[in-house]
């Protein structure tokens, strides 16, 4: 009798032990899928929020414009491995609402074409998620050839809605700035 009872123990130290290893690979696994998704997850929700900045995409303003007046102002810093300089665009004070373009102006001061890329910023922070650009030159890479002097235009326009967010009533800019990066396959 001792032996069956000792039999029994051990075949259910032994079941445990086996779903204690599967729930362990199963957080494991749970745990590497999550950290592949997190990338895109915090991006959708930057989007989403405006979080850290992060400006909408439109293709139009739906929402018509606003007599509120807001100055916007631009900003551009350039990576020491990019061989351009840019300038930025002057700044735009408009209605908020109102359908704006301006151009930011690269310079290719290598020997060779260079492929270059840009991300950006809004600030202040909360902003972000009211500033919507319908054509911007940081959607795609950009190629510059040697020497070659390029408009880089920006069309954009500030949500209305932005006046209904009592942390924002006082802002009367918002800055948009721009980091310039050789893209990651230049052959440098």
């Amino acid at each position: 009798m001792a032996d069956l009872t000792q039999y029994d123990s051990a075949a259910r130290t032994s079941s445990r032990n086996r779903r204690t290893a599967l729930s362990g690979l199963f957080i494991a696994a749970g745990m590497v899928g999550l950290a592949y998704a997190s990338v895109p997850l915090y991006q959708l929700f930057c989007q989403v929020t405006g979080y850290g900045g992060t400006t909408q995409v439109a293709a139009e303003n739906p929402k018509g414009i606003i007599a509120r007046e807001m100055k916007v102002g631009f900003d551009s810093n350039v990576a020491s491995d990019l061989p351009w300089k840019v300038i930025a665009a002057r700044p735009v004070t408009d209605k908020i609402g109102a359908v704006d373009t301006v151009n930011f102006v690269a310079t290719n001061y290598s020997d060779k074409p260079v492929t270059g890329h840009a991300i950006f910023n809004v600030s202040p922070d909360k902003a972000g998620v009211y500033f919507n650009k319908i054509e911007c030159f940081c959607f795609t890479e950009q190629t510059l050839q040697p020497g070659e002097t390029v408009d880089m235009p920006i069309v954009f326009f500030i949500d209305p809605e932005l006046d209904d967010n009592h942390e924002l009533a006082t802002v009367k800019e918002i800055t948009l700035s721009y980091t310039f990066y050789a893209s990651d396959n230049e052959g440098s």
